[in-house]
């Protein structure tokens, strides 16, 4: 059962941007902290932004000031929006979440299945 969709990826100039979205599944009992992660290819996957239940953030020094996470937790929903890209901004972005899945589940990690992002020079 997949418990978060990804949207957004794709192609864009550098100095462009992009928006990636991510839906949490209905079925799951409480979402926590959610937050963005990308891997590129032959690195290691890194976490890009994060958010708490309640707004607080945080982001990797390499893109603060041009990436911004929010969340409506209403909609079960978290974006990243991606201003004036970089090359090295190219990777597979994943959206991640702490859920609790029933009433009887301890806190575990879920994962979007990724989307891919290509920023050319």
């Amino acid at each position: 059962q997949v418990q978060l969709v990804e949207s957004g990826g794709g192609l864009v100039q550098a100095g462009g941007s992009l928006r990636l979205s991510c839906a949490a599944s209905e079925s799951i009992f409480m979402i926590g902290d959610m937050g963005w992660f990308r891997q590129a290819p032959g690195k290691q996957r890194e976490l890009v932004a994060g958010i708490g239940s309640s707004g607080s953030t945080n982001y990797v020094d390499s893109v603060k000031g041009r990436f911004t996470i929010s969340r409506d937790n209403a909609k079960r929903t978290v974006d990243l929006q991606m201003n004036s890209l970089k090359p090295e901004d190219t990777a597979v972005y994943y959206c991640h979440a702490a859920v609790r899945r029933t009433a009887w589940s301890n806190w575990g990690d879920t994962w979007g299945q990724g989307t891919q992002v290509t920023v050319s020079s």
